[in-house]
């Protein structure tokens, strides 16, 4: 059996089911996560979104760690907060969800958890694994043993409804893009006090209302219901739930930098002095307003596995990504869109404030989206160290954790190369049109030159 190299990626193994993942690869990934977790006598958690293709997938998986000697608990059809949760809550070593979060219904793939639910990532266990598969180095053993447990769910629930304190009825509208969350958003919310309108509430892994990746496009549904109904604010969720984008009461979508900008005034508020990490791409409003309520600033790269790792290193409360991805040591600090949801509706209760008039009191600069150039996988990270000596040349100040980030006073620019795609990054900010013009024109220019060398 031939296995495609590229399904395995910086966070997670991930391709089309049925061409790059079979029941042959999961199984395959099943004895080399197993080997490289230590075989007997480990207890790992396999979980699976709603995805058609999850259940034989799972099977096929639970084989392989089985093949391992690990013991395997089956939580089921969860979000993916939930199957972190467990890991977690109940110390056990580590664990598999099978998933493709945002991606088409036609895709499947692997998360691979340790213990604590820290994610197998690239310089984080990916490479050994990915070694350990192409090089058959499985250590098989005697036979492990499987057990089903169907409370994850209400397990999960009952611990973050003990953190959450909503003080007066909400109005919150969800899409649930008939992803996992639908098995426990709309009762979660209802349980902690709030009134909910939900679209696209029955799982279904064809995703037949839209792509299951929040987006404003596919979001616009959820945008209309917020207005329509007068709602306090809106959520869309991925398809497993460990990403969320908010829409606030005048029905519009709200970036994930913008949003962890209002949990940190919140949390801040409570605990001056406490530690935030954020990704090297968010705004340079989120650093500003961390100092400004006596926080501290911490910048990570960007994923799951570098902002969890830090968070916890660093004793942080709070965490969180432009892609919306919000991190809280409340729960084991790991990214969760429904307590990021059920935070937002207690912060709202705690005030006579709307969303939109918090969201509009945030220092917005003048920021491009992040802009694509084409660039061949093989050239692509050269290409970025090349930039980066350039820079360093040119007397720059560069950030250099993830690609460089060039910093001037009044403005900035990040080049990197993409963990998933044929391309180089870049994305801009500035106090004024005319900076973010020069810095775009000065990064633009410089990338394509390099490309074409």
């Amino acid at each position: 059996m031939t296995i495609p190299e590229h399904i395995f990626r910086a966070y997670d193994i991930r391709g089309i089911y049925g061409k790059d993942i079979t029941e042959g690869v999961a199984e395959e990934v099943g004895k080399a996560f197993g080997t490289y977790i230590g075989g007997m006598g480990k207890s790992l958690v396999v979980g699976r979104d709603v995805r058609l293709s999850g259940e034989t997938l799972q099977r096929a998986l639970t084989e392989g760690l089985l093949s391992t000697g690990c013991r395997v608990v089956d939580i089921g059809v969860v979000p993916t907060p939930v199957f972190y949760f467990t890991i977690a809550h109940y110390a056990k070593d580590g664990g598999v969800m099978v998933t493709a979060s945002h991606n088409p219904a036609e895709w499947n793939g692997f998360k691979l958890a340790r213990e604590k639910g820290f994610i197998c990532a690239e310089g984080m266990g990916m490479e050994k694994i990915k070694d350990i598969v192409f090089n058959r180095r499985f250590k098989l053993a005697t036979r492990g043993k499987t057990e089903k447990y169907d409370g994850a769910l209400a397990d999960y629930a009952n611990f973050v409804l003990g953190k959450i304190e909503v003080e007066r009825g909400l109005r919150v509208a969800m899409d649930l893009g008939n992803g996992a969350c639908a098995l426990i958003a709309p009762k979660l919310f209802e349980d902690a006090g709030a009134e909910v309108v939900a679209i696209n509430a029955e799982p279904d892994g064809t995703f037949p209302a839209h792509e299951p990746e929040p987006t404003e496009e596919t979001l616009r549904q959820l945008k209309e219901v917020v207005v329509r109904e007068g709602m306090d604010f809106g959520v869309g969720y991925d398809g497993d739930g460990d990403r969320a984008l908010f829409v606030d009461d005048k029905g519009r979508v709200i970036p994930g930098d913008m949003t962890l900008i209002v949990l940190a005034e919140y949390y801040l508020k409570k605990q001056r002095g406490a530690k935030v990490v954020y990704e090297i791409s968010c705004s340079s409003s989120v650093e500003e307003v961390i100092k400004a309520y006596g926080g501290k600033p911490l910048v990570s790269r960007v994923g799951h596995a570098y902002i969890m790792d830090r968070m916890i290193q660093e004793g942080a409360v709070l965490g969180g990504e432009v892609s919306s991805h919000l991190y809280f040591t409340d729960i084991y600090g790991f990214d969760d869109a429904l307590y990021a949801g059920l935070k937002l509706a207690e912060i709202l209760s705690k005030t006579n404030k709307k969303l939109s008039e918090m969201v509009d009191s945030i220092q917005r600069y003048p920021s491009i989206p992040v802009r694509n150039y084409d660039c061949p996988d093989e050239k692509k990270f050269k290409v970025v160290e090349r930039l980066t000596e350039e820079f360093k040349e040119m007397g720059y100040e560069t950030i250099t954790i993830d690609g460089v980030k060039v910093v001037e006073p009044n403005g900035w620019f990040l080049i990197r190369a993409s963990n998933t795609l044929p391309q180089v990054k870049m994305k801009a900010e500035a106090k004024t049109e005319e900076k973010l013009s020069q810095l775009t024109n000065l990064a633009e220019r410089k990338i394509l030159e390099k490309i074409q060398e």
